[in-house]
């Protein structure tokens, strides 16, 4: 494209082999071009790839020339509605493009609402949820642990945060896992999800508890309606596909890294040291789109131009050999990743932390209800998904000894 000289020998970051080997990639990118490198996205659109740590930390680390605010892109003339990245890229009045003091206060009542939940009681939450879907499977002596298990439990568990009466949890959970897919009804399923949102803040108002809404209705920020519904709807995308595919990456590793495996059963490392290794390994979400330079600048030894597009290349910067040698065998108590982002616009605290009780109570309460779980194919069948994105399997298939269910059931 003219004015992006650099991008005439850029990697095409789409299509169905980008993903194939993720780690290969970063590496191969890092070889020809250094930390920052010239990317082409769907469509032949230029933009910047950082997958240098330090280079990501400068971006995430200064709003004031790397910006959130996707309307400063210098592309969009170039960009058709039905883009396939457009819901990445496109603007919304949400706490994910909001700036400086306005950002600050809807992060602000995000995160006071939920640093409000008690962690004692989210984790007794989790392990219901774990074990009232392992009843469900227990019996069989199989189940795929994606679509079973992984991917329902980050929904049901912010579905009773949000105070969703338990009738209305499996028929949400559905519309979150098909609004997140590629498939026809993603639009839909989206549409329904948004209406349970403003009806959960309605019945706030009527009714207020101990949940998340209410919280939000009551903080001094003073949040409108509509801003409350739509920032439920990122807390909700943001906890379900990463936290899912961070639980299933965890128990891939269990099942296919005989010493990871031992080290966890063994009860030589907990599973938040094992949750921690996987972040640096295989972090969920591989890549972020993104920010969106204030002005000119030079980054990575790159001319930026004013609006330019940048990929916050994750997983590349873990594997960063400047600041992580390739054999990382502390990894599991090192917790300098990228994985969350960093700095105000990334995963404001306490998500990860209220993500880590989730995905640690899933992987505890599975190994102790179904210790002899094993792969029931070879680990070279298993499929990611084909996604530059997040890192997540199609399905995780796997075989044990049938158990009796816990609530009654009988086999």
């Amino acid at each position: 494209m003219a004015g992006y000289p650099e991008h005439d020998q850029a990697v095409r970051f789409y299509g169905p082999q980008i993903a194939v080997d993720p780690s290969t990639l970063y590496h191969d990118m890092r070889w020809r071009f250094g930390p920052v490198a010239p990317i082409l996205l769907d469509g032949d659109i230029p933009a910047w790839f950082v997958m240098g740590y330090r280079e990501v930390h400068y971006v995430t680390s200064n709003p004031q020339w790397f910006a959130r605010d996707c309307r400063r892109w210098n592309m969009w003339d170039h960009i058709p509605d039905d883009w396939p990245l457009m819901p990445y890229v496109g603007w919304t009045p949400s706490v994910m493009f909001a700036e400086a003091n306005e950002h600050q206060r809807r992060a602000g009542a995000l995160g006071d609402a939920l640093d409000a939940v008690d962690r004692t009681e989210l984790a007794l939450i989790c392990q219901r949820v774990a074990d009232d879907l392992i009843n469900d499977f227990s019996g069989d002596g199989s189940a795929d642990l994606v679509s079973q298990y992984a991917h329902q439990i980050p929904a049901r568990v912010i579905a009773e945060m949000f105070g969703l009466p338990p009738a209305d949890v499996p028929a949400l959970v559905r519309d979150i896992l098909d609004s997140l897919d590629v498939k026809g009804n993603a639009a839909e399923a989206h549409g329904r999800v948004h209406e349970r949102m403003q009806r959960l803040v309605a019945d706030a108002h009527e009714r207020p508890g101990q949940d998340v809404p209410t919280r939000l209705l009551e903080h001094p920020a003073k949040l409108t309606d509509d801003e409350i519904v739509i920032d439920l709807l990122v807390v909700m995308a943001a906890a379900q596909a990463p936290t899912g595919n961070w639980i299933a990456n965890t128990l891939r590793h269990m099942f296919v890294d005989d010493k990871f495996s031992v080290s966890l059963q063994g009860g030589r490392s907990s599973a938040v040291q094992a949750l921690n290794e996987v972040l640096w390994r295989d972090t969920p979400t591989q890549n972020f789109i993104g920010r969106w330079a204030v002005q000119a600048c030079e980054l990575g030894g790159r001319r930026i131009q004013r609006g330019d597009l940048l990929v916050l290349g994750l997983a590349a910067a873990n594997a960063d050999p400047r600041v992580q040698p390739e054999e990382h065998l502390d990894s599991g108590a090192n917790r300098a990743h990228m994985s969350f982002g960093h700095g105000e616009h990334g995963c404001p605290f306490p998500a990860p932390e209220l993500a880590e009780v989730i995905a640690r109570n899933a992987v505890e309460v599975l190994l102790d209800r179904l210790p002899d779980v094993e792969l029931s194919v070879p680990a070279e069948k298993l499929e990611w998904r084909p996604s530059v994105w997040m890192r997540g399997l199609y399905s995780l298939p796997v075989e044990f000894t049938p158990t009796v269910p816990t609530d009654g059931r009988e086999l």
